[in-house]
């Protein structure tokens, strides 16, 4: 659950970085003037990359994380599996059980 939280988190920040960068190179000094004043073009650049990069490695590794934890849920389950599965398997042990009809008698 608090991965799940996780993941969405950083999925909205990674879509909001990106869209503040520009794809010609201009990024966000072109679009926030005061940020050139105060970071500089090449710091703003430098700083909105490393977090795509460093959003970008932290979806992949909670993604990882959860991964795991999802098939050992479904795994160990005792009902697992679909339901036409269970259906040929309850078909399968009701003909076993049924007896066998003599049809020799006529």
């Amino acid at each position: 659950m608090i991965f799940s939280i996780l993941i969405i988190l950083v999925c909205i920040l990674l879509i909001l970085v990106v869209l503040v960068q520009n794809s010609k190179g201009g990024g966000i000094q072109s679009q926030f003037g005061a940020a050139t004043q105060i970071m500089g073009v090449k710091r703003g650049t430098e700083f909105i990359e490393k977090a795509t990069w460093g959003l970008a490695i932290t979806l992949i590794v909670l993604s990882v994380l959860m991964a795991p934890k999802s098939s050992i849920t479904q795994t160990t389950d005792t009902d697992s599996g679909s339901i036409a599965k269970k259906k040929a398997q309850n078909a399968v042990s009701t003909q076993q059980q049924a007896p066998a009809v003599n049809t020799a008698t006529k």
